[in-house]
């Protein structure tokens, strides 16, 4: 399979989807890495596209943003499938059958995060009472295919003659030994749900910044709450992994997402606050945004701690490098959100109000990936996201490195002669129609002043009827070497199915695609203009 990965990333000129997991179908209130994550795949390969594009897969906070983040490292547990688990015998028919009535084509996180979280848990009891019987089977040395069946326990033995369960219970066990970042994001998830989700600097000293000693009782005092965060992580990675084979079995590459920052209130954080430029008491001094641009004339004020990028870099970017190869293995191209921060990167007190106070400070710059090259070798499977304020020196940074920035059509038509467009697109980028932070190519054609309406039409030969299509056309047929149009361009739809308004706090990520609305007609459409632009 590797061979066969390796051959598609060096294929000339390829394309994808844009979708994240959380907006596939599906009946428990949220896509998830069951049944329809597979549909999509198929779909995918029925397009002949090669590329699926995410967003960042962490845990959510409050805001429910997957650029804000519990862990750099961990997964969203509301990502996991029941039907997978059911499938596992962790969970019943029955179990799955009394639901809420979730909405179809939005997320009511509020409803789903009520709902999975006792599902999970009965999961998680049914998982223990298993182990425990197969601990108990194992210390009267009886086999446990040899207690008596039920509905849970008739698995069929694998291969290997082990039970299902006790090859459950060996994944979990050698999950727990060898995930390093794994008891750290525990047991802060674990102090964060004991303190009804305060944000853990409001947190008594003892939780707040432990002691070796003050851990192991935190250990025995939340044992079996971090033991559900361990469970929940190893579902997570258990369902993504196998998904992934999937995809890249059907000849389809994952392209992955990192925030350059971490949410403040994080295992991050919390665990390495070396890591960051805080005070004493764990408190950010600067914190990150950017200046004014095409989303907010008041710039975005993202409140994220700033790195002690000399400190990382006495650790050659131990924490990145770490980091970095960790979403290697969950996705084949990685996309870095805010490149331009690598470079130099805009610094707000952490007192501000806006993001208008700050000033450009310097990032790691060649250093960071000079390591990234030790570490991963030359050919870098990454995406630079190169959006916004853009100079010379991020540019030339990006390019020493081969790295393709990106090109996004829907800000093409604004400039009379702007790097957007087709016409000027380096064969290293990757072309967009538009991406999670911009409208649906319809809703920025219908709200586009007249005269770059005019503009649109005459430079795509249409009569905008099916504007979404034109947009995908257009961007298939650009020179760019990788070409990406959101999932909702292929549906046609509007300005209130976009994914993330910036500067927006309430009523983002989430979007849903109806079930069934992924037709053999957009396959074969899809497919005809793929290979019509060589793709």
């Amino acid at each position: 399979m590797s061979e066969q990965i390796d051959n598609i990333r060096h294929l000339r000129r390829l394309s994808g989807i844009l979708m994240h997991p959380t907006s596939l179908p599906g009946e428990y209130g949220i896509g998830d890495l069951g049944p329809e994550a597979y549909r999509f795949v198929d779909f995918l390969r029925e397009a002949d596209q090669h590329l699926w594009q995410t967003l960042p897969l962490g845990p959510t906070g409050d805001t429910n943003c997957p650029y804000q983040c519990y862990s750099s490292f961990a997964g969203q547990p509301l990502l996991i499938s029941p039907e997978l688990l059911r499938e596992d015998g962790l969970l019943t028919d029955g179990e799955l059958e009394e639901k809420p009535e979730f909405p179809e084509e939005k997320v009511d996180y509020e409803l789903v995060k009520e709902y999975k979280d006792d599902l999970f848990h009965k999961a998680f009891q049914r998982f223990r009472m298993l182990m425990a019987e197969t601990d108990e089977a194992e210390e009267a040395d009886i086999l446990p295919e040899q207690k008596e069946e039920t509905d849970i326990l008739s698995k069929q033995e694998e291969a290997s003659g082990e039970s299902h369960i006790l090859t459950l219970k060996k994944e979990f066990d050698d999950f727990c030994l060898h995930t390093d970042w794994l008891s750290d994001y525990a047991m802060f998830m674990a102090i964060k749900k004991s303190k009804d989700g305060a944000h853990w600097l409001n947190w008594e000293k003892k939780y707040r910044k432990p002691t070796k000693s003050q851990k192991t009782v935190i250990e025995r005092e939340l044992h079996e709450d971090i033991t559900y965060e361990k469970f929940l992580q190893w579902l997570f990675f258990r369902q993504w992994k196998a998904l992934k084979a999937y995809a890249n079995e059907k000849g389809i590459l994952l392209i992955g997402d990192i925030p350059i920052f971490v949410a403040g209130d994080s295992a991050d954080v919390w665990s390495q606050p070396k890591l960051f430029l805080l005070d004493k008491d764990g408190f950010p001094t600067v914190v990150a945004g950017v200046p004014p641009d095409y989303f907010s004339a008041t710039g975005q004020l993202w409140g994220n701690p700033l790195y002690d990028w000399k400190y990382h870099k006495k650790t050659e970017f131990a924490w990145w490098m770490k980091r970095i190869e960790t979403q290697l293995t969950m996705s084949d191209i990685v996309r870095i959100d805010h490149f331009r921060g690598l470079e130099s990167y805009w610094e707000v007190s952490a007192d501000a109000e806006t993001a208008l106070e700050g000033r450009w400070a310097e990032g790691p710059g060649d250093s960071f990936f000079e390591q990234i090259e030790t570490v991963l070798g030359t050919d870098l499977p990454i995406i630079a996201e190169d959006l916004g304020v853009i100079t010379d020196e991020v540019r030339a940074l990006r390019d020493r490195y081969g790295l393709p920035g990106m090109k996004i059509l829907q800000f093409a038509f604004e400039d009379s002669d702007s790097s957007y467009l087709p016409y000027n697109q380096p064969y290293n980028c990757i072309c967009y129609t538009g991406t999670h932070d911009n409208d649906t190519s319809t809703g920025w054609y219908d709200h586009a002043p007249e005269h770059i309406r005019d503009k649109v039409r005459r430079y795509m030969n249409t009569d905008g009827s099916q504007i979404s299509w034109d947009f995908i056309r257009t961007c298939f047929g650009s020179p760019a070497r990788i070409a990406i149009a959101p999932v909702q361009d292929l549906l046609c739809q509007g300005s209130e199915y976009r994914m993330n308004i910036p500067g927006v706090a309430d009523g983002n990520w989430a979007y849903r695609v109806g079930k069934d609305l992924l037709t053999s007609d957009i396959a074969t459409r899809l497919r005809d203009i793929t290979h019509l632009y060589g793709r």
